[in-house]
């Protein structure tokens, strides 16, 4: 018996949009606007009278992805630490890569991944220094990344150097 769902999940809706972001429309149709999706922004800090902050309005901590350790980065360098997963964003669109990106770190966050190589390359092609290579660290870093991955640091010469990352990711809990 299939049970039909009126809704997709997040990971259907991000593998959707970028399928749909490919397509041409039929000859003599109009293409339709795909939005992107959007993140709720928080509302603003509650503020006494005076306009000072309350004690509720404090901001609280945020996780932020550090580099890793330098014992832990010897080891994956070395191969003591297994890479269980690996991703390679070469030769896309920054929207491409984030979606490839949060996709493939949800999947193996909840398969019990710990340590994966995100490939970005150098860019040095287009004459720049890259935008993934550049952007990725930063996307990391952001609240749709910051509970899967808990941090992040440049690979080793061996599995790509300044081109890719190494990304440990957040325990799952149990």
């Amino acid at each position: 018996m299939n049970r039909r769902h009126d809704t997709l999940s997040d990971d259907d809706r991000i593998l959707w949009n970028l399928v749909a972001r490919t397509t041409r429309p039929l000859k003599g149709k109009v293409a339709v606007e795909i939005p992107d999706i959007v993140e709720p922004t928080p509302a603003p800090a509650p503020t006494a009278a005076n306009g000072v902050p309350t004690a509720a309005a404090k901001p609280k901590p945020q996780h932020v992805a550090h580099s890793l350790d330098d014992q832990t980065h010897e080891k994956l360098k070395k191969g003591r630490l297994p890479i269980e997963g690996r991703v390679d964003l070469h030769g896309m669109t920054q929207d491409e890569a984030y979606s490839l990106l949060l996709t493939f770190l949800h999947r193996a966050h909840a398969g019990g991944i710990r340590y994966v190589l995100v490939i970005t390359g150098k860019g040095s092609s287009s004459g720049g220094d890259g935008i993934l290579r550049r952007s990725v660290p930063h996307w990391l870093s952001t609240p749709a990344f910051r509970h899967l991955v808990s941090s992040h640091d440049h690979a080793a010469r061996n599995h790509g150097g300044s081109g890719a990352l190494y990304v440990r990711l957040r325990r799952t809990r149990a």
